[in-house]
């Protein structure tokens, strides 16, 4: 089961924390977090993976579509904080180049 901490900076950065396992049933949550918080008028976005376990394939399609969204809307979506098999994960499919992994929350937009 994974858990998904959602919070907005005062700034309107919105902030996803998953907390476990991204796998292809934990993907449609994230999928409709991230949705969500677009639709809500947070377009700016930071995936939060520092407690994040384990990531699969479906995972990053979550985080692409979301991707996706947040630019239509004028945003973005960075991730920041990736652990080591995570970030393996992303430099093994490249996806690396794509959402280029971000040292912290914080920088993710200002750094």
């Amino acid at each position: 089961m994974i858990e998904f901490d959602v919070r907005t900076t005062d700034d309107g950065i919105g902030v996803v924390v998953p907390r476990g396992r991204l796998n292809m049933v934990a993907a449609r949550q994230l999928r409709e977090t991230l949705t969500g918080l677009v639709e809500g008028g947070t377009s700016r976005i930071v995936v939060d993976l520092a407690e994040t376990t384990f990531l699969d394939s479906s995972a990053l399609g979550a985080l692409v579509a979301g991707l996706k969204t947040a630019r239509q809307a004028g945003g973005d979506l960075r991730i920041a904080r990736p652990t080591e098999s995570v970030l393996t994960v992303f430099k093994l499919t490249n996806m690396d180049k794509v959402l280029r992994p971000r040292d912290d929350v914080e920088g993710a937009f200002h750094g």
